[in-house]
């Protein structure tokens, strides 16, 4: 075998090595690039890109252009709405040299200089980013607070932005407070934070602060519809208002949800995807389950609930979804039009307006606190579904009941007696029979009124109980007729001016229930049969019947006291203490029966009412 030269052999080492280098370099260039999330992938970077946040931005930029900058911010808001992203505008424009790297502070940042590049990736050495969820203590601070006596390295402002700031300790935040008031012109400080008032009041009033409010659902439908356009998705109208609504104000949340869709549906996106994806219900089923509920069709409703649950909607979203369209159906019967909803389609807003016309607000009110107790029933029940057609069941049968209002005019109509049962007001378009508001019809058709009246009805006789003459014998009739409550009152809060029989002139104690003299009145036409005059008076009266009592106590103990007996007793036994004072009454007289007398004999030996003393 020959062998080659060592040099040789080395040589060939060195092009295999070579050839394998060049290969693995190649398979890197070829490798794909990372994929960002779309909440990442278009962030804005400029105040011009920002979407819903016009106050904040006006504010910044005139403050920015005129150079009223202040020396601490802090923002608020809802998560996502872009409080962190703010942050991070404002130290790209404070820091901004322009492409020339002369230029000076700015609304619209470059994005060519090394600062803008530097704070874009997050490289930047004067630009400080801190959790405070994760650091919390006054170490952490008294960090910043050492640092912050040094000039920039690079930038033209130091900017330390605290995120979640409200999470700080309290030593922290008072470590805090000097620096943030008379920092040094080279620092900026920016917070963040979703619980403002968590905050120090100390602190809020060294800073300005700006609250970012939800983003309108159309703003967002707009925002997504550009993004998925450039995405190259498919995306319904449809399917991005679903999303936006669900977003609930947050961008970020919104475009985490669009880049689900996007990969759920391989790029064709249509609003029965999204619903699928997120367990909503269908916006049209949620319409018919409302009308097949307010009009009494309880069979069709828990058929219509199943539908939507085997579809996978989640019960909690169905009651959900009824409280919201309740409270805008109700909105739409205040304004008296169509609210400008772009969350609907035009066909359900005219559905809407249809329905709302032929509701009374007794109803929809009656039914948001139905639903409002439902929900709280179906998230706190083991089998949410279960709960959730219980509660269509008391609707159902709730939708046929006629109101309050409705039940007293119909008695008045009809004299105030107690007569048939009222039939009910109907609340749109009759109930199909064996549903649950003819079912609720038929058993108010069938039951009578319980009205209470004071007039007795042909051939029937009442029997009333006697006139009281004194005002001890008026509260004696009220234990009689077990309103121990109301005798209680009369007891404890009256001072009696005047008492005669049919009319009564008072004056309340101060704890006293102001319709004390009502109730009196109604019970008194119903236990005497007439009407009594029942009338306030500012005179001081008697005192109340509590009161006549303590008096007639304290007088009898101190009789009691006084009695030769008594004090005996108690100089016998020290500490003795006199608790009560009961007055017997005389025995019956006893006839000594004497055949040879000339007349009874009794016994005339008078009892002492101090006989007995406990």
């Amino acid at each position: 075998m020959s062998s080659l030269p060592p040099s040789s052999f080395r040589l060939s080492i060195f092009l295999v090595g070579a050839t394998s280098l060049s290969k693995m370099s190649n398979a890197a260039s070829a490798a794909p690039a990372p994929y960002r999330v779309l909440a990442r992938k278009y962030r804005p970077s400029t105040f011009a890109e920002m979407i819903g946040q016009d106050a904040l931005v006006r504010t910044l930029t005139n403050a920015i252009a005129t150079g009223r900058i202040a020396q601490a911010f802090i923002l608020t808001g809802v998560r996502g709405v872009g409080k962190t992203t703010t942050a991070r505008i404002i130290a790209r424009a404070l820091n901004c040299t322009g492409p020339d790297g002369n230029g000076g502070p700015t609304v619209s940042p470059c994005g060519v200089c090394d600062n803008c590049k530097s704070i874009a990736e997050d490289r930047h050495p004067d630009i400080f980013e801190m959790d405070a969820a994760s650091r919390t203590g006054i170490g952490d601070i008294r960090e910043i607070i050492e640092a912050v006596r040094y000039a920039p390295s690079m930038a033209r402002y130091k900017v330390y932005i605290i995120d979640e700031v409200h999470m700080l300790s309290t030593a922290a935040f008072n470590g805090l407070l000097k620096t943030l008031e008379e920092p040094p012109p080279h620092v900026k400080f920016v917070f963040a934070t979703t619980e403002i008032r968590k905050v120090p009041v100390t602190v809020l009033s060294r800073c300005q602060r700006f609250d970012l409010k939800r983003v309108e659902i159309s703003v967002l439908t707009e925002h997504f519809k550009r993004i998925a356009k450039q995405e190259e998705a498919q995306v319904d109208d449809d399917a991005l208002t679903l999303i936006a609504r669900a977003a609930e104000g947050s961008v970020r949340d919104g475009l985490s949800l669009l880049d689900q869709a996007i990969a759920h549906g391989a790029g064709q996106v249509n609003a029965e995807l999204v619903r699928d994806m997120l367990g909503l219900a269908d916006r049209g089923q949620v319409f018919a389950l409302l009308d097949l509920l307010l009009h009494g069709k309880l069979p069709e409703a828990l058929e219509n609930l199943q539908q939507q649950y085997n579809l996978g909607a989640d019960p909690a979203v169905v009651m959900q979804d009824l409280l919201d369209l309740t409270h805008w159906l109700t909105r739409v019967k205040v304004i008296g039009g169509t609210p400008d909803d772009v969350t609907l389609p035009e066909t359900q807003r005219n559905r809407g307006k249809e329905l709302a016309a032929k509701l009374g607000m007794p109803v929809l009110a009656r039914t948001w606190q139905m639903l409002l107790k439902g929900l709280q029933e179906v998230r706190a029940a083991p089998v949410p579904l279960a709960a959730a057609e219980m509660v269509l069941v008391r609707l159902a049968y709730a939708a046929d009941l006629p109101s309050p209002a409705d039940l007293v005019k119909e008695w008045k109509e009809k004299g105030g007696g107690a007569g048939p049962a009222m039939t009910p007001v109907s609340r749109g378009g009759g109930a199909a029979a064996g549903n649950g508001g003819g079912a609720a019809s038929a058993a108010l058709q069938t039951q009578p009124a319980m009205m209470p009246s004071a007039q007795p009805q042909p051939g029937e006789t009442v029997a009333y109980a006697a006139m009281p003459t004194t005002f001890p014998a008026l509260v004696q009739l009220a234990r009689d007729m077990r309103e121990g409550l109301l005798a209680a009152e009369l007891y404890n809060d009256v001072h009696v001016v005047s008492f005669e029989q049919g009319r009564i002139e008072m004056r309340l104690t101060a704890q006293a229930h102001h319709d004390l003299p009502g109730r009196l009145i109604e019970k008194l036409k119903q236990w005497t049969g007439q009407r009594w005059v029942v009338s306030l008076s500012k005179l001081p009266g008697e005192p109340t019947l509590a009161e006549q009592e303590q008096a007639e106590e304290s007088r009898r103990r101190a009789h009691a006291q006084a009695h030769p007996l008594v004090q005996a007793v108690l100089t016998a036994f020290p500490g003795a203490v006199l608790e009560s004072v009961r007055e017997l009454q005389p025995p019956a007289p006893e006839i000594e029966a004497d055949d040879d007398a000339e007349g009874p004999a009794y016994m005339t030996d008078d009892v002492d009412p101090l006989d007995e003393l406990d």
